[in-house]
Parts: structure tokens; C-alpha cells; sequence
């Protein structure tokens, strides 16, 4: 059973695109979600719109603003919008793009499993994550119970790369890649972590 892309999806897809330079890519943050979502792609928004309400659905707004900030880059902060008001815009954007498709295909197999399986190891992975500060840890944890273990990690996924110097031991690593295996993840998912591994 394999996931709809061999890359990262929904959300944490979503926060990937939040580096330094997005604002030369549109001229909002709903415009830069629009213009990644690809034409032809339903899974991509359909993804993005099941992890957006998940968020929503399972944690408070002020979670919801930890788990944006630590997973992105550079987002300009949550002055005049809370974290359930951005959530809800990313849902909205899903939505008028799904709603301008004739055909739209439902996510099927792995696409629709939260991980529920993983939930522990998951929990204690994120846990495990010391350079991360307590209140992102905190909130991942939140994620994991209250959304899916499955959204939570790639969270966490996004979260170590955006910490500067952060290091992984090699048996982190391999856990991650076990979970990740567990999730069906594509081969590239973890693969935005493999440079932080220490070398022996």
C-alpha cells in the first residue's frame, strides 16, 4: 500500500512552502497555497483540506499558531489572525479549488489512515526531541492525541529541519524510518531529514 506522492503532502506539505522569499510568490498566504496546489492534482488539495481539519477539529488556536510557526520557515506571525482563522483560510482555499473540478477522486487506502497504530511511538519520538523547545513538543503531542499521529510527524518532520544546527543520532533516524515505513510514507518524506544525522 502506497500514499498517492513519494514527497511530503497536506499539511506539513503546506508549511514547506513558508520559507524566506514566499512573499515573492504571491501576494497573500492564501495566494501561495493556491498557486502550489498543481492542476490535474485533486490528492494534493483533497490531503491538505483532511489534515486542515483535523487541526481544527482537535486543538485550540493557540496550538494550532505552534504548529504552523515551528513547521514553517518564516510565517509573518499571527497579528490580526488567529491559528484557527488560518487553518480555516487553508481549508477555504481547498475548498474553492476542489469546487472549480468537474471529477474530483476521493482519497482511497493509505491516503485515508491517521496512523492510529503509531500513536505511542510516535509520541515518544516527539518526546525524544530535546532541542526542540517544550512548547512545540508540547503541542506535537497535542497533535498526535487529539488529530493523528500521522499528521503529527510530519509536523515534527518540518519542525527539526527549521531548527538551526539541530542534530539527529543515527538511531533516530532509524526510528523515523521505521515510523515513517509504518506510515507508508514515499521514499523522499524522511529524506528532508537525512542531512541533520550525525556522522560517527
Amino acid at each position: 500500500m502506497s500514499r498517492f506522492t513519494e514527497f511530503d503532502f497536506g499539511v506539513s506539505w503546506v508549511m514547506g512552502f513558508f520559507h524566506q522569499d514566499w512573499i515573492y510568490e504571491g501576494d497573500s498566504a492564501a495566494e501561495i497555497v493556491t498557486n502550489h496546489l498543481p492542476d490535474g492534482a485533486d490528492a494534493y488539495a483533497l490531503a491538505v483540506r483532511r489534515d486542515a481539519e483535523k487541526l481544527l477539529a482537535g486543538l485550540p488556536s493557540d496550538t494550532l499558531e505552534v504548529l504552523w510557526t515551528a513547521g514553517t520557515q518564516y510565517l509573518p506571525g499571527f497579528v490580526g489572525v488567529t491559528g484557527s482563522e488560518w487553518t480555516r483560510t487553508v481549508i477555504d482555499v481547498c475548498d474553492a479549488w476542489l469546487s472549480a473540478r468537474a471529477d474530483v477522486h476521493p482519497l482511497v487506502g493509505a491516503d485515508t489512515q491517521d496512523g492510529l497504530s503509531q500513536r505511542d511511538v510516535v509520541i515518544a519520538e516527539i518526546e525524544g526531541v530535546a532541542f526542540l523547545t517544550v512548547e512545540v513538543r508540547e503541542a506535537l503531542v497535542d497533535c498526535a492525541r487529539d488529530c493523528t499521529p500521522d499528521l503529527a510527524f510530519r509536523v515534527l518532520l518540518r519542525a527539526i529541519v527549521n531548527v538551526p544546527d539541530a542534530a539527529l543520532s543515527a538511531d533516530q533516524y532509524k526510528r523515523m524510518g521505521s515510523i515513517g515505513a509504518a506510515l507508508h510514507y514515499g521514499e523522499f518524506v524522511l529524506d528532508n531529514v537525512e542531512f541533520m544525522v550525525e556522522t560517527p
